[in-house]
C-alpha cells in the first residue's frame, strides 16, 4: 500500500509542476502538509520526493521546503540528431549565434580526428546554440575543407548544419560520441556567461559519411543546468568494445 501511496503522490506533484502550476522557484507544499493531505506518514512522502528529484524536478536543501527547478532539456547521445531538429522536437525554438567561421590550417589534434595531414585546410565555426532564447551549448566545429567551404556561402545563424550539408550532398552515416565534463575555459565564460572554470558538459562527435571519410569533428559545450544527457544502448560497439570504460583502459 505504501509502495501505491508514495506512486500517487510523485503523480501528482509531476503533474502540478509539468502543468506550470508549480513553476521553477516555487516551494513544493511541505512534509507536513502532505501528510495530512494524503492522510498518509512522511515515509511515502519522502520516497516521492526522493523520486521527483532523481528525475531533477524538485531540489531539497535541509532546513528548507523542497523547491521547483527549471526543467532541463534531455537529449539522447546514442543517437545523432540536430541540435535544431531535437529543439523542435522537444518544443522549443532554437536559435544560434555565429561567432566565427574561418579557413585555417589543420592542427596536429584536428588532423588525427579527421584523418588528414597535418597541415591540411580545415574549416572551423564557432557557433553558440540558444533554447527559447536561453544560453545552451557552444559549438567548436571542424570540416575537412571540400565539406565545410559550401559554408561559407550561407548565413549560419538560420540554419541546420547537418540539414544544410545534407542538402549539398554530405550526409552522416556514422557518429562516434564522447562525453565528459571540463571546466569552463575563457571562451566559454565569455559566450556562455558563465564563471571562468566553472563545470560544463562536454560532447565531442566524430561524424563519418557512407563512403567510411571523416569529415566532421566537434567539441560542443553544455551548460549543465539547461541540458540532461540520456543513453539507451546495448553497452557495445560495432567491434564488441564497451562503449563505457574506466579512465586510461585501452
Amino acid at each position: 500500500m505504501a509502495d501505491t501511496v508514495y506512486k500517487l503522490i510523485a503523480d501528482d506533484l509531476r503533474g502540478l509542476i509539468v502543468s506550470g502550476r508549480l513553476a521553477p522557484g516555487d516551494d513544493v507544499p511541505t512534509e507536513a502538509e502532505l501528510a495530512q493531505r494524503w492522510n498518509t506518514s512522511r515515509g511515502p512522502i519522502r520516497n516521492a520526493l526522493a523520486t521527483l528529484r532523481h528525475e531533477g524536478l524538485i531540489e531539497t536543501t535541509r532546513g528548507r521546503p523542497a523547491r521547483v527547478t527549471a526543467r532541463k532539456a534531455h537529449q539522447a547521445v546514442d543517437v545523432s540528431i540536430p541540435f535544431t531538429r531535437w529543439a523542435r522536437d522537444i518544443g522549443a525554438v532554437p536559435g544560434a549565434r555565429t561567432q566565427e567561421v574561418s579557413l585555417r590550417r589543420a592542427d596536429a589534434e584536428k588532423a588525427a580526428l579527421l584523418g588528414i595531414a597535418e597541415g591540411d585546410l580545415v574549416v572551423d565555426v564557432l557557433r553558440l546554440r540558444l533554447l527559447d532564447g536561453r544560453l545552451t551549448m557552444l559549438e567548436r566545429l571542424t570540416y575537412i575543407e571540400p565539406v565545410g567551404r559550401v559554408l561559407f556561402g550561407v548565413d549560419l545563424d538560420t540554419v541546420s548544419i547537418t540539414e544544410y550539408l545534407e542538402e549539398h550532398g554530405t550526409g552522416s552515416a556514422d557518429v562516434d560520441h564522447e562525453i565528459d565534463a571540463i571546466a569552463a575555459d575563457e571562451t566559454d565564460s565569455r559566450l556562455l556567461e558563465v564563471p571562468l572554470g566553472s563545470p560544463v558538459l562536454r560532447l565531442r562527435r566524430v561524424t563519418r559519411d557512407a563512403a567510411g571519410r571523416t569529415f566532421e569533428a566537434s567539441d560542443d559545450r553544455y551548460l549543465s543546468d539547461v541540458v540532461r544527457f540520456t543513453v539507451s544502448a546495448s553497452g557495445r560497439s560495432r567491434q564488441g568494445d564497451a562503449y563505457v570504460r574506466p579512465l586510461g583502459s585501452a
